[in-house]
């Protein structure tokens, strides 16, 4: 059970267990205030956005998987899967529990146009996670052309329907634009 080939995957299982163990620590709701869990949250800016298990930023966590895969393979192609698997996971729970920090919430509120945000419920961090996991997974499994399409594809589509994205979002977090915020502001 403990088979040093293993040990990488059960420090991944320690890392995610300790990211969300560390949210509610900080005080975040496991799950939506309202009383209910969506499986899926589409809403407008209601406050409700990151409270459920997924929502239109999953897509953003997806792509992070893609992105850690491609970084790994380039800088640590000597390790084992592993191994890669645990410096993404350790990537993804820094930024989970950084992202629901007061300051970056206040920064998304203060710079972008989601200014309901009020930091994502337990379960919506963990949902993010898995789909890290799924976009790492897939990228080890697909042709690059295929994860490249897959990227492109989940970031046109997010810009496309909410105006948001990761490269959008990275942007507003970093160099905020007026422009941009407009443009976003202007899809009510």
């Amino acid at each position: 059970m403990f088979d040093r080939r293993h040990m990488p995957y059960w420090a991944v299982f320690f890392v995610f267990v300790a990211t969300l163990a560390a949210l509610v620590i900080m005080g975040r709701n496991l799950y939506c205030p309202c009383g209910y869990v969506l499986l899926w949250y589409s809403g407008d800016d209601s406050g409700q956005g990151s409270q459920h298990l997924l929502d239109w930023y999953a897509p953003s966590h997806l792509i992070h998987g893609f992105l850690f895969y491609g970084l790994t393979f380039l800088t640590m192609r000597r390790f084992a899967l592993g191994w890669r698997l645990l410096v993404a996971t350790l990537i993804e729970g820094a930024w989970e529990v950084a992202e629901n920090t007061e300051a970056v919430i206040n920064r998304y509120r203060e710079f972008t146009v989601s200014g309901e945000y009020w930091g994502d419920a337990v379960i919506n961090s963990g949902a993010d996670m898995l789909a890290m996991f799924l976009g790492f997974w897939l990228a080890l499994r697909l042709p690059i052309w295929a994860s490249v399409a897959i990227i492109v594809g989940f970031e046109l589509l997010t810009t496309w329907l909410i105006r948001d994205g990761l490269a959008l979002n990275i942007i507003m977090l970093l160099m905020p634009s007026e422009a941009i915020l407009e443009w976003q502001s202007a899809a009510g």
